[in-house]
């Protein structure tokens, strides 16, 4: 009897359990390759925005020499200053040293900003390729029936007939034909709050 009862618990439990559905399948993967680094190298507006920011680049060098030869020049009179003075200069001369360290800060202080400029520049580029180029290769996958992407700097190998790079960068060029080299400006600090308010 008690078998019985036990038996008819079970089989009322159950039924009164919720039974889980089957694990849907995932569809198989249709992998295209795209080959960033040959897009960012060759694109329309990759291109010349490497040669704006090449030449960015080499206006901070002409003006990193244009500040450091005369500084140079004055670092060796100084010392020669010293050695003369026996390594004890009097007031003119650590004027002129006070002088000259003020003058290298500066220029120091001056190509740091231009250089943090640039490094902005570099990545307001990016951003803007960025921002159009993951649509459009979004938009290739669906035309070519592909619901995976990759990179091909990140393979072996790979069949030539998964790569849409040709058609990404044909895409890219028409939506995006030039970028800004000038990055907006960092935002500023908010204003510390005035005592007393």
């Amino acid at each position: 009897m008690n078998k019985k009862l036990l038996a008819m618990a079970l089989t009322a439990t159950a039924m009164t359990l919720p039974t889980t559905a089957p694990a849907q399948q995932l569809p198989s993967a249709v992998v295209a390759v795209v080959d960033t680094a040959r897009i960012l190298e060759t694109c329309t507006a990759c291109v010349a925005a490497n040669s704006q920011l090449q030449a960015q680049g080499q206006a901070l060098q002409s003006r990193s020499q244009v500040l450091s030869a005369p500084l140079a020049t004055e670092r060796e009179a100084i010392q020669q200053a010293v050695q003369a003075a026996g390594g004890n200069p009097d007031a003119a001369l650590q004027q002129r040293i006070q002088t000259f360290q003020t003058n290298s800060q500066n220029a120091q202080q001056e190509l740091t900003t231009q250089q943090q400029t640039i490094q902005r520049n570099i990545a307001y580029v990016r951003q803007q390729i960025m921002e159009r180029l993951g649509p459009i290769i979004q938009q290739q996958m669906q035309t070519r029936g592909a619901n995976v992407a990759m990179d091909a700097g990140g393979l072996f190998a790979h069949a030539q007939t998964i790569e849409i790079t040709d058609g990404v960068l044909t895409a890219l060029n028409s939506a995006l034909p030039s970028v800004s080299t000038t990055a907006p400006p960092p935002p500023t600090p908010p204003a510390a709050a005035t005592e007393g308010r």
